[in-house]
Protein backbone atom coordinates (compact mmCIF):
# COMPACT_ATOMS: atom_id res chain seq x y z
CA UNK A 1 0.00 0.00 0.00
CA UNK A 2 1.33 3.28 -0.75
CA UNK A 3 0.10 6.35 1.60
CA UNK A 4 0.31 10.40 1.32
CA UNK A 5 -0.06 12.30 4.78
CA UNK A 6 -0.15 16.48 4.52
CA UNK A 7 1.09 18.23 7.48
CA UNK A 8 1.41 22.30 8.01
CA UNK A 9 -1.53 23.55 7.46
CA UNK A 10 -3.32 25.55 9.95
CA UNK A 11 -4.72 29.61 10.48
CA UNK A 12 -2.41 32.36 9.23
CA UNK A 13 -3.30 36.40 8.93
CA UNK A 14 -3.42 37.85 5.48
CA UNK A 15 0.36 38.37 3.76
CA UNK A 16 1.28 35.70 6.49
CA UNK A 17 3.68 31.64 5.40
CA UNK A 18 2.86 28.22 5.25
CA UNK A 19 4.57 25.93 4.37
CA UNK A 20 3.07 22.26 3.45
CA UNK A 21 4.20 19.28 3.30
CA UNK A 22 3.64 15.82 1.67
CA UNK A 23 5.27 12.34 2.73
CA UNK A 24 5.07 9.14 0.71
CA UNK A 25 5.19 6.11 1.98
CA UNK A 26 4.71 2.44 1.27
CA UNK A 27 5.83 0.02 -0.68
CA UNK A 28 7.19 2.72 -3.06
CA UNK A 29 9.45 1.66 -6.06
CA UNK A 30 9.76 5.46 -7.91
CA UNK A 31 7.56 8.84 -7.64
CA UNK A 32 6.95 10.62 -10.98
CA UNK A 33 4.76 13.60 -10.84
CA UNK A 34 3.83 15.12 -7.62
CA UNK A 35 1.54 18.33 -6.95
CA UNK A 36 -0.59 20.53 -5.11
CA UNK A 37 -4.04 21.02 -5.37
CA UNK A 38 -7.08 23.01 -3.68
CA UNK A 39 -10.48 23.27 -2.94
CA UNK A 40 -12.59 26.02 -1.81
CA UNK A 41 -15.56 25.53 -0.51
CA UNK A 42 -18.39 25.54 -4.10
CA UNK A 43 -15.45 25.55 -6.26
CA UNK A 44 -13.41 22.77 -8.00
CA UNK A 45 -10.17 21.60 -7.27
CA UNK A 46 -7.65 23.59 -9.09
CA UNK A 47 -3.91 22.65 -9.47
CA UNK A 48 -1.66 24.89 -7.69
CA UNK A 49 1.66 23.83 -8.50
CA UNK A 50 3.18 20.91 -9.93
CA UNK A 51 6.97 19.50 -10.48
CA UNK A 52 8.25 16.57 -12.13
CA UNK A 53 10.73 14.10 -10.96
CA UNK A 54 13.32 16.04 -12.42
CA UNK A 55 12.15 19.08 -10.92
CA UNK A 56 10.23 20.87 -13.47
CA UNK A 57 8.17 23.26 -11.78
CA UNK A 58 4.87 25.08 -13.00
CA UNK A 59 2.34 27.38 -11.18
CA UNK A 60 -1.20 28.74 -11.14
CA UNK A 61 -1.17 32.10 -12.55
CA UNK A 62 -2.97 32.83 -8.95
CA UNK A 63 0.30 32.08 -7.32
CA UNK A 64 3.41 32.42 -9.17
CA UNK A 65 5.56 34.72 -7.45
CA UNK A 66 4.07 33.75 -4.23
CA UNK A 67 4.33 29.79 -3.53
CA UNK A 68 7.29 28.02 -4.09
CA UNK A 69 7.10 24.22 -4.90
CA UNK A 70 9.87 21.59 -4.23
CA UNK A 71 10.41 18.26 -3.22
CA UNK A 72 13.03 15.64 -1.95
CA UNK A 73 13.63 12.27 -3.81
CA UNK A 74 15.57 10.76 -1.06
CA UNK A 75 12.72 11.41 1.59
CA UNK A 76 9.76 11.08 -0.89
CA UNK A 77 8.92 14.17 0.48
CA UNK A 78 7.39 17.21 -1.47
CA UNK A 79 6.66 20.78 0.29
CA UNK A 80 4.78 23.92 -1.24
CA UNK A 81 6.05 26.99 0.59
CA UNK A 82 3.35 29.71 0.29
CA UNK A 83 4.36 33.12 1.24
CA UNK A 84 1.92 36.75 0.89
CA UNK A 85 -1.28 34.28 1.45
CA UNK A 86 -4.32 35.94 0.94
CA UNK A 87 -8.02 35.18 2.28
CA UNK A 88 -8.71 33.89 -1.69
CA UNK A 89 -5.75 31.28 -0.49
CA UNK A 90 -8.05 29.42 1.69
CA UNK A 91 -8.93 26.02 0.54
CA UNK A 92 -8.06 22.71 1.43
CA UNK A 93 -5.02 21.69 0.04
CA UNK A 94 -4.08 18.24 -1.37
CA UNK A 95 -0.89 16.38 -2.48
CA UNK A 96 -1.06 14.13 -5.19
CA UNK A 97 1.41 11.63 -6.70
CA UNK A 98 1.62 9.59 -9.63
CA UNK A 99 3.77 6.50 -8.25
CA UNK A 100 4.74 2.88 -9.20
CA UNK A 101 4.70 0.35 -6.25
CA UNK A 102 5.99 -3.06 -5.83
CA UNK A 103 2.33 -4.42 -5.96
CA UNK A 104 1.02 -2.22 -8.95
CA UNK A 105 2.15 -0.13 -11.69
CA UNK A 106 2.15 3.42 -11.92
CA UNK A 107 -1.19 5.22 -10.10
CA UNK A 108 -2.46 8.48 -8.80
CA UNK A 109 -2.48 8.73 -5.27
CA UNK A 110 -4.35 11.68 -3.09
CA UNK A 111 -3.78 12.33 -0.05
CA UNK A 112 -6.03 13.38 2.87
CA UNK A 113 -5.66 17.05 2.46
CA UNK A 114 -5.17 19.59 5.27
CA UNK A 115 -6.78 23.55 5.75
CA UNK A 116 -5.29 26.60 5.25
CA UNK A 117 -7.19 29.39 6.20
CA UNK A 118 -6.38 32.60 5.42
CA UNK A 119 -8.00 35.21 7.95
CA UNK A 120 -7.74 38.37 10.41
Amino acid sequence: QVQLVESGGGLVQPGGSLRLSCAASGSIVSIYNMGWYRQAPGKQRELVAGISRGGSVNYADSVKGRFTISRDNAKNTMYLEMNSLKPEDTAVYYCNAWIASTIAAINSYWGQGTQVTVSS
